[in-house]
């Protein structure tokens, strides 16, 4: 489905409410992958934080703590997708999959 389908079509082309399917997917893969992106940067500040931190400890301390919730946080990323993923499989309802899009849902 592209936006063109989901609009009235004239001059000013308005929105239905046949748009939300495709504004809530766009809506999740965005999240999803800004969600991803900011873990992936902070993975990295982590790393270079610990790189920086030249033995000082309670650095070195502060620099797992923040790898630490940043792989967490990429795991709980990871697993609303696959929990998501499995409802839709279960229910036969494809149109809520991440993965698949909600390109179905009418």
């Amino acid at each position: 489905m592209t936006w063109d389908d989901c609009v009235v079509s004239g001059k000013d082309k308005i929105a239905t409410l046949d748009c939300f399917p495709l504004i809530f997917q766009r809506f999740v893969i965005s999240a999803f992958t800004l969600a991803g992106i900011t873990a992936i940067i902070l993975i990295a500040y982590a790393g270079i934080k610990l790189i920086l931190a030249g033995g000082d400890a309670k650095k070195m301390e502060g620099a797992r703590h923040t790898l630490t919730y940043a792989i967490i946080g990429l795991f709980v990323i990871f697993t609303a997708a696959l929990v998501v993923s499995i409802i839709a499989y279960i229910t036969g309802v494809a149109c809520i999959g991440v993965f698949p899009g909600f390109e179905n849902c009418k």
